[in-house]
C-alpha cells in the first residue's frame, strides 16, 4: 500500500513538473543523470540564490576532475557528516522545511548538502559542478543530496552515508536538480528508486 501511494505522488510529480515546463533535451551518457524540463526550485530553496550568491553561480573552471579533486571530494563529504549534527527545521526554525546553511546546533539533509557545495568551492571545484537535488529515499522520504557533476557520471554526495556514490547505486528516486548549464534553474529528473529504468 505504501508503496502504490509513493508511486501515484511520483507520477503526480511529475505531471506537475512537466504540465507547462519548458523542454530541454533529455539524452546523456548512463551515468549522468537525465534532465527533463524546467521546474521550480523546491519549496524550501526559493530566496536560495539571494541568500547564498555561491550556491547558484555559474561554472569557472572546464577542467577534469582529478585524484587529488576526487579524494578532497570523499574527504568533505566524510568530514561533513560526521561534524554536522543532525537536527530537523521544525526544532531549529520552527519551519517544516529551510534550506540554510547549518548553524552552530546542525541542520538537516539539505543543510549537509549546502555545507558541503560552499566547501567544495571554496576549495576549487567549479560552482556548475556541484548541484543540489531532491530525491526520496528508499523509504519514500524527502530527502536532499549534492550531485557531483564529474566527467561522464553524476556522483552523489550523501549525509546518510560515507560513500560517495553514482546516482544510480543509490536506490533514490530523483526528482529534481540544479541544472549544471545554470545552476540559478532547477529541472524535473524522475528517475531512479521507484521509477522505471531505475537503478539498483
Amino acid at each position: 500500500m505504501r508503496i502504490a501511494k509513493i508511486i501515484l505522488a511520483a507520477a503526480l510529480s511529475l505531471a506537475a513538473f512537466t504540465s507547462g515546463a519548458k523542454a530541454i533535451d533529455s539524452t546523456s551518457p548512463g551515468g549522468v543523470l537525465p534532465m527533463r524540463a524546467v521546474v521550480s526550485a523546491p519549496g524550501g530553496a526559493t530566496g536560495l540564490c539571494a541568500t547564498y550568491g555561491w550556491a547558484c553561480a555559474a561554472g569557472t573552471s572546464s577542467a577534469p576532475l582529478g585524484a587529488a579533486q576526487m579524494e578532497l571530494v570523499v574527504s568533505i563529504n566524510r568530514k561533513a557528516n560526521a561534524r554536522i549534527h543532525p537536527v530537523s527545521d521544525m526544532q531549529q526554525y520552527h519551519l517544516a522545511e529551510k534550506w540554510a546553511l547549518p548553524t552552530a546546533r546542525g541542520g538537516d539533509c539539505e543543510d549537509y548538502a549546502l555545507f558541503k557545495k560552499k566547501a567544495l568551492i571554496e576549495a576549487g571545484i567549479s560552482p556548475d559542478r556541484l548541484l543540489l537535488a531532491s530525491v526520496l529515499d528508499r523509504g519514500g522520504k524527502s530527502h536532499a543530496v549534492l550531485v557531483l557533476h564529474a566527467d561522464g557520471a553524476d556522483l552523489v554526495l550523501d549525509n546518510l552515508r560515507g560513500a560517495v556514490k553514482r546516482w544510480d547505486e543509490t536506490g533514490y528516486t530523483f526528482l529534481r536538480m540544479q541544472d549544471p548549464r545554470n545552476p540559478q534553474r532547477w529541472v524535473a529528473l524522475m528517475v531512479g528508486g521507484i521509477l522505471p529504468g531505475a537503478g539498483s
